[in-house]
């Protein structure tokens, strides 16, 4: 089942297991970022407002806005 990633909370760990269809428009930049399908992250933290977020994935922070972020269909573990 595929959650939001605004649904997680700082210390969760999700996985990458798709791209919602609305968001082509993003696709190409985050999977150029490294967010590929089957991809783990853990979230760091989230802005005092809530955007952005950043999470560690691959060895290196990155942060995403909420409107990027939402487009990720992730898998919380």
């Amino acid at each position: 089942m595929s959650i939001s990633i605004k649904m997680l909370s700082a210390g969760d760990h999700g996985k990458i297991i798709g791209f919602d269809n609305t968001g082509k428009a993003y696709r190409k930049r985050l999977l150029a970022m490294g967010l590929t399908p089957g991809t783990e992250f853990f979230v760091t933290r989230f802005a005092p407002l809530g955007d952005p977020i950043e999470i560690k994935i691959r060895g290196f922070s990155l942060s995403l806005r909420k409107k990027e972020a939402e487009v990720l269909l992730i898998e919380k573990l």
